[in-house]
This record gives C-alpha cells, structure tokens and sequence, in this order.
C-alpha cells in the first residue's frame, strides 16, 4: 500500500474519534476561559498535556484557585496510564526508525489507543506508521482547533449559558466511568473508595491536596485488588 494511502486511511478511521472530541474540546475551552485562562493559555495545555479528563480536572481546580504544583501532580497521576499505553504502542512498531515510534506515543489517547490495538496489522505493513499518523493527528487537530474555539466564545457567549457548561465536568467523568465500572464493579469501587478518602482528607489537608492524595491512596488499593483478584 502507497504511503499515501496508509495515510489517507488513518485519516479515514480516525474521523469517528474525531467527530466526539470536538465538542468536548470546545466545552473545556469554555470552562478553562471561565478559569481565568487565556484563549492562549488553554490552546497551549491542550497541545501539552492532550488528556480529555485530566484537563477538565486541572481546569476545575483553577477555578477553586488550587496551587500549580497540586494540579501538575494531580494531572500526572491522571495521566500516567499513558505511559503504559505508550510502551505497548511502541513495542507494537519495533520495526519502526525510533523517532517515529516516539513522536507518535505523545499523541496517544485512551480511543487511539483502542483504535491501534483493533489496527495491528497496519505495523507490519510498508509505510504502516503514516497510518497511525493520519489517525492520531486528526485526533491531535480537533483536540486542538476545539479548545481554541471554545476559549474564543467563552468570553463572547451569555454568562447564564457559559456557567451551565460546568456540568461537562461531572458528565465526562460519568461518561469515562460507567462503561469500566459495567466491565468490572471494582472500579466503581475504587472511584468510591477515591471519593470517601478526599471527604476524610478535605479535614486535614487543602482541597488540592485532599484530591491528589486520594487519588494516589485509592489507586494504591485499586492496584493491590486487582492483584488479588488476578
């Protein structure tokens, strides 16, 4: 297949993913515009950071004037799961040149992730790996150009429709719970358990710090369950 091709196709199937970031993205450029974050700003974090449900987190926690380093290290124990994704990605394209297999692992996401599991055969392919690209930066590009709009209208919008946004935040993270806790009730329990501890910890620690350590603490007994059920 022509490199042409495999890029055209990755494009192709990446039109789906495409299509539901884009008014998620414009919601949390609303919200983040709501945060006090400018149009740059909030463009800027989401060509960084990229993660859907980290960046509403880091967003709500701007609006409850939380510290840096509480959302920076809220945002990477969100996030760390896409260090394993990436590592399983990139022995997935052991037979591509290294820059290509680490350019590409930034720009990974939960649904890409699913797509290039479905989509193994593209690797072993002739110019397999521009495959991936059309994939990821469709994906990667309405991310982007959403975020930019929706923290252009955030100032433009009624201050009654912009504020009703903010229950994205609580339905995107419904959204990514329900369907894991439908496969497997021990998430829902350890989003429960994450829950009780930030109320306990909210009595002795900052909000922010109530939030990071409950979510690192519930992680931990996630972890050891999981195991044990393993």
């Amino acid at each position: 297949m022509r490199s042409i091709d495999q890029l055209k196709r990755g494009i192709k199937v990446g039109i789906p993913i495409m299509l539901s970031y884009f008014p998620i993205a414009i919601t949390y450029g609303v919200l983040a515009s709501q945060a006090g974050l400018s149009v740059v700003e909030l463009t800027s974090i989401s060509a960084l950071v990229y993660g859907g449900a980290s960046q509403f987190m880091a967003t709500n926690m701007f609006l409850l004037h939380m510290g840096a380093l509480e959302i920076i290290i809220a945002t990477f124990v969100l996030n760390f799961r896409h260090f394993v994704m990436g590592l399983s990605f990139m022995h997935q394209l052991k037979t591509v040149p290294l820059k290509w297999r680490v350019g590409l692992s930034l720009l990974m996401t939960d649904e890409t992730f699913s797509v290039t599991s479905v989509e193994k055969k593209a690797a072993k392919q002739p110019s397999g790996h521009l495959f991936y690209f059309g994939l990821f930066f469709i994906s990667y590009s309405s991310w982007l150009i959403g975020s930019f709009i929706g923290g252009f209208v955030g100032d433009i919008i009624p201050a009654a429709i912009s504020q009703s946004f903010g229950i994205a935040l609580y339905a995107m993270f419904i959204a990514l719970l329900v369907p894991s806790v439908k496969m497997n009730l021990y998430y829902g329990l350890i989003a429960g358990l994450a829950m009780i501890l930030n109320y306990g910890l909210s009595y002795f620690l900052q909000e922010g710090w109530s939030i990071v350590f409950a979510t690192i603490l519930a992680s931990f007994f996630g972890l050891f369950f999981m195991r044990r059920k393993a």
